[in-house]
């Protein structure tokens, strides 16, 4: 206020700067009104402003205000009264304190880009928000999961007894590693050890456990149980599941054992050999089926045998593996109809 009285007073004796002139249009435009004015004589003070022409120092006064306002626009609701109304209250609607918003948006509309973009594999897990009730909604790419009409495990029942040839396992001791995935205990085998059912040769690729056992005979579950999964030139898999038992320990199950790797994610190469043919029952007589993987995506068109008689392993050995998953089976899914052939 003490700013705009003393341009006032500078302004009507007309002592104003030269530079102070030049540099505003406020001078100017008071002197032009008082010229212009009829009658004038050196003063605008000294005539009143004609009806319908502005009061020269109204207008002095609003340019004043505005120069003051740093451009905001005056409102003269009374004499000596100036509002100032801000600019960011015109037309667009928005405010200063939204402004810094859109950039933020935008930053994390990209980092959101960026993160379909990694093309990451959702986390799945054996409960909670990550369980097997949630893998089809988790990504498209588990879809089947949900959709799938052939999954796997099922409760075995109903089996056709029919001559069905036996399954060649042509397996031999191979060097091996051992994997904790973070789903479960994995063992890859070395190259060579393969079987042959219904025309088709199917490498033998890892063999790994669930707890308890995934597949059931007549509604009866097992301590836990051993997939070895094979795959053939064409692609196709074949898993052969080998129930277990309580009972006496086995030997590769110790031998895996022995060899398990300190944190998830590790693994560790055996300095011994192993034959997953020792794994096996000696009743080689199976079940076999259609269905699916057990894990997300749960693909199907995977042949499936099930060995009928299990092995046994030890408590102790059942212990080490429920230390480290003390639970990673998938429940039982619909049989919805599916074919299943027993040997007889």
């Amino acid at each position: 206020m003490r700013l705009l009285g003393a341009a006032l007073a500078l302004a009507l004796a007309g002592l104003c700067p030269a530079s102070f002139a030049a540099g505003s249009s406020v001078a100017s435009a008071a002197a032009a009104s008082a010229a212009s004015a009829p009658g004038a004589a050196g003063s605008s003070l000294a005539l009143p402003a004609r009806k319908g022409l502005q009061d020269p120092m109204e207008r002095l006064r609003e340019r004043l205000a505005e120069k003051l306002a740093g451009g905001g626009k005056a409102d003269g609701a009374g004499p000596g009264l100036v509002r100032v109304v801000s600019r960011s209250s015109g037309p667009a609607g928005s405010s200063a304190a939204s402004a810094p918003s859109q950039p933020a948006a935008q930053r994390q509309g990209k980092s959101s880009a960026s993160t379909k973009r990694s093309g990451e594999t959702p986390h799945w897990d054996y409960q909670g928000p990550g369980g097997p009730e949630h893998w089809g909604r988790l990504g498209p790419e588990f879809a089947t999961c949900a959709s799938g009409k052939r999954q796997s495990p099922i409760d075995i029942r109903d089996g056709i007894k029919v001559q069905i040839d036996p399954v060649q396992f042509d397996y031999r001791a191979s060097g091996f590693r051992v994997v904790d995935n973070g789903h479960t205990v994995q063992v890859d085998v070395g190259a060579g050890n393969a079987i042959s059912v219904l025309g088709r040769r199917y490498e033998l690729q890892q063999f790994h456990f669930h707890r308890p056992s995934e597949e059931r005979i007549a509604g009866r579950q097992f301590a836990m149980v051993a997939h070895l999964v094979h795959k053939a030139d064409d692609g196709r898999l074949a898993v052969v599941a080998v129930l277990l038992e309580q009972g006496p320990a086995h030997p590769i199950v110790q031998a895996v054992w022995n060899n398990l790797p300190l944190d998830r994610g590790e693994d560790v190469a055996a300095r011994t050999s192993l034959d997953p043919g020792a794994l096996l029952p000696e009743d080689r007589s199976y079940f076999t089926y259609m269905g699916s993987l057990t894990t997300p995506p749960c693909s199907e068109g995977v042949l499936w045998m099930v060995m009928r008689q299990p092995v046994s392993v030890s408590p102790e050995q059942i212990g080490v593996f429920a230390r480290l998953y003390p639970m990673n089976a998938r429940p039982i899914q619909q049989a919805s109809g599916r074919l299943i052939k027993e040997s007889d």
